[in-house]
């Protein structure tokens, strides 16, 4: 009965190990899916870190059972997914930022500050959140900053960032998407800079599709022109109820059901919305006459369709120059990296840095670079 009852355990764990790893391949293939028609697999992007601890758990297993040959099973579904690994995992030695800037290099910082929390004047009554963002922003000495979810009013009675910023923070030049409008109040994404701003554009994204843009600015670099674009991509649009489903549904709660198809429901839109505003960013920057600088929260994770569609052959300063998972956003997994800074092969990234302080509910990035030859 013994010798049966292990038999039956082993080809469970067998035929689980088989699952597994079926699923993860189908995640490594979520980034050439277009989820426009594979959005059920694009799901699977999400648990790609899960999925890859579980695999990587199998082929302990079996070595240390000394089980080799089916070992083999994990170890050709780690070969087959080492790109999205690859982009999932940053393997270089951690380094202390270096806050004094080389010469001819050029620091950029790009930051979703969910509207400095503070939108309306409190005469330093409130949580001080904004004045610390500003201070935070102020200590990068940043050539050029790129800010998602920025607000702006033009009603003194409410936070006037655009005038602090320019005036306090002593960046002169901005280019502004007022992508939402409340008839003097403005949120969307902008380039705050300390070089001329010579050129600017932007592009709307088509609706069903929250009113983002993407945006860019001619930067007058030395001698050079270089181009920065930045911009924000279709959220989840999770508010505090979504949240509190997710927290019924980890505790299989008796609504299970019913949050499970709101959640899905909304993943699925946020997924192929992405795609369609990825597709076209892929063939804006395409046509840049100078080099390339992208700033954004994408909301999407590194193994997905909008990463691989969006940065294509840019490097990712991340990648390059840090180290671990680099988490980005500070709800729901400590495994979500959705924003990033791009750089194209004109660059060479220097040093990366991402400040965890819990001010927005994003993690500024940083990043020196250097163009590698003088470009006019």
């Amino acid at each position: 009965m013994s010798s049966k009852l292990r038999l039956i355990t082993k080809r469970v764990i067998i035929y689980t190990n088989i699952i597994i790893i079926i699923f993860f391949e189908l995640a490594c293939l979520v980034p050439y899916l277009n989820p426009q028609k594979w959005w059920f697999i694009s799901f699977l992007g999400l648990a790609f870190p899960f999925l890859l601890i579980v695999v990587i758990f199998f082929l302990i297993w079996w070595l240390i059972l000394l089980r080799p040959q089916y070992a083999i099973f994990s170890t050709v579904a780690l070969l087959f997914g080492i790109k999205s690994i690859g982009v999932f995992f940053a393997f270089h030695t951690p380094a202390a930022f270096n806050y004094t800037k080389e010469p001819m290099t050029l620091r950029i910082a790009s930051w979703n500050v969910a509207r400095f929390i503070e939108m309306k004047r409190n005469n330093n009554k409130g949580s001080q959140t904004r004045l610390k963002m500003m201070e935070l922003i102020k200590q990068q000495d940043a050539d050029v900053i790129c800010l998602q979810e920025f607000f702006h009013s033009q009603d003194s009675a409410w936070y006037q960032n655009i005038n602090y910023i320019s005036t306090n923070l002593h960046y002169p030049y901005w280019y502004f998407s007022y992508d939402l409008d409340a008839g003097v109040h403005f949120t969307g994404s902008i380039i705050f800079s300390r070089y001329p701003i010579i050129d600017s554009g932007i592009i709307r994204y088509p609706r069903p599709t929250l009113p983002d843009a993407l945006i860019h600015a001619d930067i007058k670099v030395n001698d050079g022109t270089i181009r920065v674009y930045t911009t924000h991509l279709q959220s989840l649009q999770f508010g505090k109820r979504d949240y509190e489903k997710i927290d019924r549904i980890s505790n299989v709660e008796d609504s299970l059901l019913s949050d499970s198809r709101t959640i899905l429901s909304k993943l699925k839109k946020g997924i192929s919305f992405r795609s369609i505003q990825a597709d076209m960013i892929d063939r804006v920057l395409g046509d840049s006459p100078h080099p390339v600088l992208f700033c954004s929260d994408l909301n999407d994770v590194p193994n997905s369709y909008t990463y691989f569609t969006v940065r294509g052959d840019m490097q990712d300063a991340f990648l390059k120059k840090g180290f671990g998972i680099g988490r980005t956003f500070t709800a729901l997994s400590p495994t979500l990296r959705i924003d990033y800074i791009f750089a194209d092969d004109h660059y060479k990234i220097k040093q990366f840095t991402r400040l965890v302080k819990n001010y927005s509910d994003h993690y500024m990035l940083v990043a020196d670079v250097e163009l590698k030859v003088p470009v006019p």
